[in-house]
């Protein structure tokens, strides 16, 4: 069961691919359907790539945050999963706690002095210490659990539905939830999510698409396209796989995304190019 379900969330299309293959709903049909009909102004951007970083190939990001100088990461796969306190100028591993079979590592959250993560389909989240990343306790939620992002105020959770949980950072128990929408249609899978600038930010599974999505009600204010971050000679069929990770440093203003098992991390700038429908 375990091999099963990792195959289901691990094998997906390469990046470069507009066109995600196998998505029901597919995210990318949904926006073009809601950007034909007569009310849709959805702003589309493309992207400017101010930095490349190096990023380690073997991380299969799963969630991935920035605080104080430094890139928080988690990594998924059951036996692989990992969290680790990451140099950003070089890739560099500065402290890494794994985490054990048969746990899939999913989304991290910074909270005061703690972090906080996510499991995939085990009902199960950590607390560690962000000094040491030592564990110092677990907890339970229903469903799955994708990514993870904080407001100053609250955790937000996604779980692979169009829903984004709000979590009181005390308890880690639900509170309420945002259902995303665009035009009025829940937009699924939702995966990492980052809070930029009074934004949630998200990724949408096994596309190329992030999202800019308003927290007041969840409705999409945003789509941004980030095909072809990668260049072809730096993809490796068979393990370099999709986008996946935003970070945000909000004293600098600087947007980082990269992806799973990718060999390199970008800071970006988002560009707009237009409304929808062109």
């Amino acid at each position: 069961m375990i091999a099963t379900s990792w195959r289901r969330k691990a094998q997906e299309p390469l990046p470069g691919s507009r066109i995600p293959v196998g998505l029901g709903p597919a995210a990318w049909l949904l926006i073009v359907l809601c950007c034909q009909t007569a009310g849709a102004n959805v702003p589309l951007y493309g992207y400017e790539v101010v930095h490349t970083y190096p990023h380690d190939r073997g991380a299969f990001t799963e969630g991935l945050f920035y605080l104080n100088g430094y890139l928080y990461e988690s990594t998924g796969l059951v036996g692989q999963s990992s969290i680790r306190k990451v140099r950003l100028e070089t890739g560099e591993i500065l402290k890494k706690i794994d985490v054990p079979a048969p746990y899939f590592g999913e989304g991290i959250v910074n909270w005061k002095n703690r972090i906080v993560s996510l499991t995939w389909q085990s009902h199960v989240g950590f607390v560690y210490d962000l000094a040491t990343l030592h564990r110092d306790r677990e907890f339970g939620y229903p469903g799955e659990g994708w990514a993870l992002t904080q407001n100053g105020e609250q955790i937000l959770m996604s779980d692979g539905t169009a829903s984004i949980r709000l979590i009181n950072p005390t308890t880690l128990l639900q509170t309420a939830a945002l259902r995303v929408t665009l035009d009025g249609r829940e937009v699924t899978r939702i995966n990492e999510l980052e809070w930029v600038k009074g934004e949630i930010y998200a990724n949408v599974w096994q596309t190329n698409l992030m999202l800019r999505i308003d927290p007041r009600d969840g409705h999409v204010v945003g789509v941004a396209d980030l095909s072809g971050l990668l260049a072809p000679a730096d993809i490796i069929p068979g393990q370099t796989d999709v986008l996946n990770g935003i970070a945000y440093d909000p004293q600098h203003d600087r947007l980082f995304v990269t992806g799973k098992n990718w060999p390199k991390l970008f800071e970006i700038r988002l560009m707009r190019k237009g409304d929808f429908p062109p």
